[in-house]
């Protein structure tokens, strides 16, 4: 089985995955390492660990999380090449001010280097604040890098309580590959006896503060085992911006080639995001790029023979020493699309600055929802699957959060309050006394409950001794069962432990923390949402924007056609090349099977769900589908579907009130000059069940806008509803009733749900099976009757 760095979803740092069912059969390479003779197809999807974690980072730690997705990072371009780029502790990680707490608290987050850079010079400039009980002669804040004290920042008591700055130089010496910044607080507030955990000690932390670094680029080899690298390193935080050069105007063929390689890329960037700014005919100025072409196409400046088949290479930059060209080619659009399939799910067997592709079999078939970055809801899932070993333990008094990190299908279909079982194991450091210690659950940063950690001299310390004996660490195993309700747990979920330890004090002069408790989730902890089955109320753009739904319900995309202008440019090119990044992202599974055509053969692909793109003004399928949508754009011309909210309060008790697909009650439409934006869902016109997505504007400019919300966490979370207009950062979302459904549920679950959202329906079938029972009661009282009368 192959296994490939790709990171599941969303805003987290990658996680360990296996990628099943890639192959099934052979691949043979015409390089010095060729793939093995026979690769083994999917024997059933499962969650494994992935390989290394992105950007080093290791665990989140106590008020983290992953580095901020996407975002411009403040760079500037030296002589040489070099450049120097800032980084906020934010963009690094810190959600929250780093508090120091204690005589030594402690707070810090991961950074890392390219592998193409070197670093040749690094900054901190600290905002921060501290206590003004502080005494200067025996307190001080530590920055330690890797463990290495890199300097040391006096708190005189004429500047406590007050925000400080201080730019501190950091010797790049101390700097590697995977990094570790840290602050720590070393606070006395007396002479005497102190109190250790005293509310007087302690240091704020601005996350506004920033890493600066100067970089200088390092040249790589042309050597394909070094991919993803240079066109992706899982060390750079910034959003991935990779461009894409086509030799020539694009077929639908080539775009399917490179929609294949943008998903996978797409993947791999994870909660970075993930842009393909496209050229034709021009290679970037400077940095890496992805070249796709087939036939004899040709580039200025790239020398290379005729291809003899599917072929991968890298080469220079001829406009960037530094930078480098990843060449996709082939004799011919078949040959092309095997290049990039090749590379996409074969990429750590590759090696050399060339590969010709002798052979790729077909792939198997993907299922619905097996999607590898997917819960499947056909058994239990470990926590071991989600999460890598080290990181399900922590230790002391202000540890670290425990996250475990999943995607789920978005279309679970819960009623009458089923709930999701999580069976929870877990182990702790025993209590020397009963105290209000505690493991609390939270899921995406809300409550969900708190589990006792009991003492271990509960029962005259008998269990203590037992423990000692049973287990060398002491601590206790425990285990519990969470119902969690379906609607908690959205499409992207992060579960957090917590272990809160209860401090006792012991008097003047008695207190010292021993600092020596633990706690641990259990690998085999297990999550289940088997029993759940797929069923959704559409349009839902909250499903698409968050997990590329209903196209991602198959992985590889096979029944997913891309509706493109009939004479698209480069911003149709970026935007389709974007938005199946976003997919690979959500699936964790190349975009293999997707279709790409044109609005004149929309009809060719009828049978498959639509995603389409394009101004109004060279779009005209948003004009045909125009009663269709709740939305009308063109040029400063717009019209707008409205609900008559009256109407609907004084219908309430009607069946039809469930039902959206009725016309709207009312239209405005009006002209103004501004750039609009829209997302928009329905119901296919050309085939009933199928669903259409279109991204549309009343001016090229607008897609940009349009592509900026989806790749915003802040914006993302507003797109909702069946239509999202976008102006500039500001997004506004229609939440209309559902139209039409998707799915399918058993039939006694469906006549149950039907008839409850159809009282009416239900009142007259009870009062007519109430009729029916009373006539044949009747009848047979009388026939009964004509019995006794007759003897």
């Amino acid at each position: 089985m192959i296994q490939r760095p790709v990171r599941p979803g969303g805003q987290w740092p990658a996680r360990p995955r296996t990628l099943p069912g890639l192959i099934g059969g052979l691949l043979l390479l015409a390089t010095p390492a060729t793939l093995p003779s026979a690769l083994a197809a999917d024997a059933g999807r499962t969650l494994a660990p992935l390989p290394a974690p992105t950007t080093g980072y290791t665990g989140p730690t106590s008020g983290f999380a992953a580095p901020a997705a996407g975002g411009s990072l403040t760079t500037a371009s030296l002589p040489g090449g070099s450049r120097t780029y800032s980084l906020s502790l934010k963009q690094l990680g810190a959600l929250y001010p780093l508090q120091l707490r204690g005589v030594e608290g402690s707070s810090g987050v991961p950074f890392s280097i390219r592998a193409d850079e070197i670093v040749t010079g690094a900054k901190l400039k600290l905002n921060y604040a501290f206590s003004p009980a502080l005494i200067s002669e025996l307190s001080h804040i530590k920055v330690l890098v890797n463990d290495e004290v890199a300097a040391t920042i006096p708190v005189p008591k004429e500047q406590g309580g007050a925000a400080q700055m201080r730019e501190i130089a950091i010797p790049p010496r101390l700097i590697t590959e995977f990094n570790r910044l840290n602050l720590q607080l070393v606070g006395h507030y007396t002479m005497e006896c102190e109190d250790p955990a005293h509310s007087s000690l302690w240091a704020n932390i601005s996350n506004n503060s920033t890493l600066e670094l100067t970089v200088s680029p390092i040249s790589l080899e042309n050597d394909l085992s070094l991919l993803p690298q240079p066109f992706f390193d899982r060390r750079d935080v910034r959003r991935l911006d990779l461009p894409f050069v086509f030799a020539s105007a694009p077929d639908t063929g080539t775009l399917e080639a490179a929609g294949i390689l943008s998903s996978w890329f797409g993947a791999l960037a994870g909660y970075r995001g993930a842009t393909f700014p496209t050229t034709v005919g021009q290679i970037p100025a400077r940095g890496n790029a992805v070249v796709v072409m087939a036939g004899g196409a040709r580039l200025p400046g790239v020398a290379l023979p005729q291809p003899g088949g599917p072929t991968l290479s890298i080469v220079p930059n001829p406009n960037d020493p530094s930078g480098k060209l990843l060449l996709v080619s082939g004799r011919d659009v078949k040959e092309l699309k095997t290049a990039a399939t090749t590379l996409s799910v074969g990429a750590p067997t590759l090696s050399g600055p060339t590969a010709l592709i002798s052979e790729l079999t077909n792939l198997k078939a993907r299922e619905p929802y097996d999607a590898p970055n997917w819960l499947p809801n056909t058994r239990a899932v470990s926590f071991g699957e989600l999460a890598a070993a080290q990181t399900l333990n922590v230790s002391g008094y202000t540890p670290d959060l425990i996250r475990i990190n999943f995607r789920m299908p978005p279309d679970l279909f819960a009623w009458r309050e089923k709930d999701i079982a999580i069976k929870l194991k877990y182990r702790y450091t025993p209590r020397p006394t009963i105290d209000k210690s505690t493991l609390n659950v939270n899921v995406n940063e809300q409550f969900l409950t708190s589990l006792p950690l009991l003492a271990a001299d509960r029962n005259g310390g008998k269990i203590d001794q037992l423990l000692t004996r049973v287990l060398p660490d002491g601590q206790t195993p425990a285990q519990a069962t969470l119902n969690i309700p379906l609607f908690k747990l959205p499409s992207q979920t992060q579960l957090q432990f917590h272990y809160y330890y209860d401090y006792q004090k012991q008097g003047a002069c008695k207190d010292v923390i021993l600092d020596n408790v633990k706690g641990a989730i259990e690998p085999d902890s297990t999550i289940d949402i088997s029993g759940f089955s797929h069923f959704i109320a559409m349009p839902d753009l909250a499903a698409f924007s968050n997990a590329g739904f209903p196209f991602t319900r198959l992985a590889d995309l096979s029944e997913t056609a891309v509706v493109l202008p009939d004479n698209p440019g480069p911003v149709d090119y970026g935007l389709y090349l974007a938005l199946l990044g976003r997919m690979g992202d959500s699936t964790g599974y190349p975009a293999t099977g997707v279709t790409v055509t044109q609005a004149q053969q929309v009809n060719s692909v009828a049978d498959k769900d639509l995603l389409v793109l394009g101004a109004t003004g060279s779009q005209p399928l948003v004009a045909q589908w125009a009663e269709d949508m709740p939305v009308a754009l063109n040029g400063d011309s717009k019209r707008f579907q409205v609900s008559d909210l009256m109407s609907k309060m004084l219908t309430w008790w009607d069946s039809m009130q469930g039902n959206a697909s009725r016309p709207a009650r009312g239209q405005v439409a009006f002209s103004s000059a501004g750039t609009d934006a829209m997302i928009t869902g329905f119901e296919s016109p050309l085939s009933g069940g199928r669903s259409v997505v279109v991204i549309s504007s009343n001016r090229p400019a607008g897609m940009t806008h349009a592509l900026d919300a989806l790749q915003d966490p802040d914006s993302v979370k507003k797109i909702q509803g069946s239509l999202a207009v976008i102006r500039g950062k500001q997004v506004d979302s229609l939440v209309s009733e559902p139209s039409y459904y998707a799915g399918r549920l058993n039939p006694v679950t469906y006549a149950q749900w039907f008839l409850s959202r159809h009282p009416l329906l239900l009142m007259l079938m009870g009062v007519g099976s109430a009729l029916l029972f009373a006539i044949v009661l009747y009848l047979s009282l009388r026939a009964r009757a004509r019995r006794r009368l007759t003897l």
